[in-house]
């Protein structure tokens, strides 16, 4: 009776833990179960009526890797014991369980293989949040990459955007001159492939630099294209097929063109690498049109890839799901692309019908416009012309000399008395001994830069604070962003049109 009584916590305790417990045999063929709590059903899957017997939990065909089991029957003939032992094992329904087996072991008898008292511990969640943790740390280092990127590519677009600005003004200057037919035809090609490069290099800069969201007036089809012409040349090498279906007279968003640009190339890389993943090829249209009804702009990503299992479609917008290798993928760009698009007051959803293909879909807001006030409204004034600032004498703050000459003598055929200076400390020298009715100035320069330079003009001579005209190379998310928005100046992004100068030059003076 008393070793009855004995038992009895015992039974409790076994039966009421909350880690599994395992009492059996092991061989290389099989194992046999004489006692399993409820835990380890639980575990393992198995009902909880189950006879003990029954819940074979180190089977052959529990195993997800074979050689595991022969890992941990050989560990335990040798060494008698494992602790904390990592295994994935099969459930009752073959979802994976990954447990930590601490376990002794003993010789049997004979033809019993060895006796087994064993603890499972269930370390899925664990091993989730170990998994999350790893994708945390590795997008905190891909942060930290793109931190020194946008440093870096600020720099080669400011060393790129300056030839490109000398050559499109010379290329501008030359065209107006009465060339022959075959000079006309290779200045649009200068021209058009200089405006180009220059769109690839804003381009870099949007998606290399990290910005404060700055939501305007967009217009979708714009960005559309924008995003496209950053994935032309892997496209095309990569043998997808692009078709656009743009829909003309599109309204405007008022959105962040940049966090758009965003989620759609998200969406577009996504769709691409589904494609190439199944057939190494494809084709991907991209479609945009306009819900009056819902006062909604529409925008169609689709592929011709494997399609989206409904299982995967209602998880593909969760945070770390991804269907690709480990390590292939992190499983933030659609949730990020869901996140920015709810921010915008839009929806994104996935449409899949069966295995061929996939359509995601962005449905954004309409920007509403102020209704007209009642009555005629006042033609707006007249732009005044350049011919009434003849003979205004300006001052050219720019360390590219070619760049300098272009703009100057630009400024010179437009009637203006142009001085240059090659840097801020000379420009500061030119109006200490000259007055200037207007200043084009450079941001970027050596010595003293053209913040540095605009404090001290400003101190010096308030009048001329309004009557400056920045060019820059790079502006977005720097010190030079906040800069221009203090001083309220005009600015220019390089490399810029002579047409675009002349105008800020009128504008300014007027």
């Amino acid at each position: 009776m008393g070793a009855v009584a004995d038992a009895a916590p015992f039974a409790r305790f076994f039966e009421g833990a909350h880690e599994g417990f395992y009492i059996g045999t092991l061989d290389e063929a099989a194992s046999t179960t004489f006692a399993a709590n409820a835990h380890l059903k639980l575990i393992l899957g198995y009902p909880p009526e189950l006879p003990d017997e029954q819940v074979r939990a180190f089977d052959p065909p529990r195993f997800v890797d074979p050689e595991a089991r022969a890992s941990l029957l050989g560990r335990l003939r040798k060494a008698g014991s494992v602790s904390d032992h990592l295994l994935r094992l099969r459930r009752l329904d073959n979802s994976i369980a990954w447990v930590e087996v601490t376990a002794s072991a003993e010789p049997g008898a004979p033809g019993e293989g060895l006796r087994v008292e064993a603890i499972l511990r269930d370390v899925g969640e664990r091993r989730k949040l170990d998994d999350q943790s790893r994708d945390i740390q590795a997008q905190l280092l891909q942060a930290e990459k793109m931190a020194a990127l946008g440093h870096t590519i600020s720099g080669v677009a400011h060393e790129l955007n300056n030839p490109l600005a000398t050559i499109l003004s010379w290329a501008e200057r030359l065209s107006d001159q009465p060339p022959d037919e075959k000079t006309r035809r290779g200045l649009a090609v200068i021209l058009g492939e200089a405006e180009r490069a220059a769109r690839i290099v804003r381009n870099l800069l949007t998606f290399a630099r990290k910005r404060q969201s700055t939501r305007a007036m967009v217009d979708v089809n714009q960005v559309v294209k924008e995003t496209l012409a950053l994935r032309t040349y892997e496209q095309r090498v990569s043998n997808i097929t692009l078709i656009e279906a743009l829909a003309s007279g599109l309204p405007q968003v008022f959105a962040d063109a940049h966090q758009i640009k965003q989620v759609l190339l998200n969406l577009v890389i996504n769709a691409e690498q589904a494609m190439l993943t199944a057939h190494g090829r494809g084709t991907l249209v991209v479609r945009t049109w306009h819900d009056p009804e819902k006062g909604h702009v529409l925008l169609e990503i689709n592929d011709d890839g494997p399609g989206v299992s409904p299982e995967v479609e209602s998880r593909i917008f969760d945070p770390f799901f991804t269907t690709k290798e480990v390590g292939k993928g992190t499983g933030l760009g659609l949730s990020v692309a869901y996140a920015l698009v709810q921010e915008h007051g839009g929806r994104i959803w996935v449409k899949s019908e069966g295995p061929t293909g996939a359509s995601f879909f962005v449905e954004l807001p309409v920007a509403m416009r102020p209704a007209p006030a009642a009555g005629a409204a006042p033609p707006p004034p007249a732009s005044p012309s350049l011919d009434q600032f003849k003979g205004a004498r300006v001052l050219v703050v720019e360390d590219e000399p070619a760049l300098a000459v272009a703009v100057s003598e630009a400024l010179g055929d437009a009637g203006f008395v142009v001085d240059r200076a090659g840097d801020g400390e000379e420009g500061l020298t030119r109006l200490a001994e000259q007055s200037y009715e207007l200043i084009v100035c450079d941001l970027k320069m050596p010595r003293i830069d053209g913040m540095q330079f605009y404090r001290a003009m400003a101190a010096a001579t308030p009048a001329l604070a309004r009557r400056v005209i920045f060019v820059t190379g790079d502006v977005a998310g720097t010190d030079a962003e906040r800069f221009l928005e203090e001083t309220g100046c005009r600015w220019l992004s390089k490399p810029f049109r002579l047409g675009d100068l002349l105008r800020a030059a009128r504008d300014t003076l007027s």
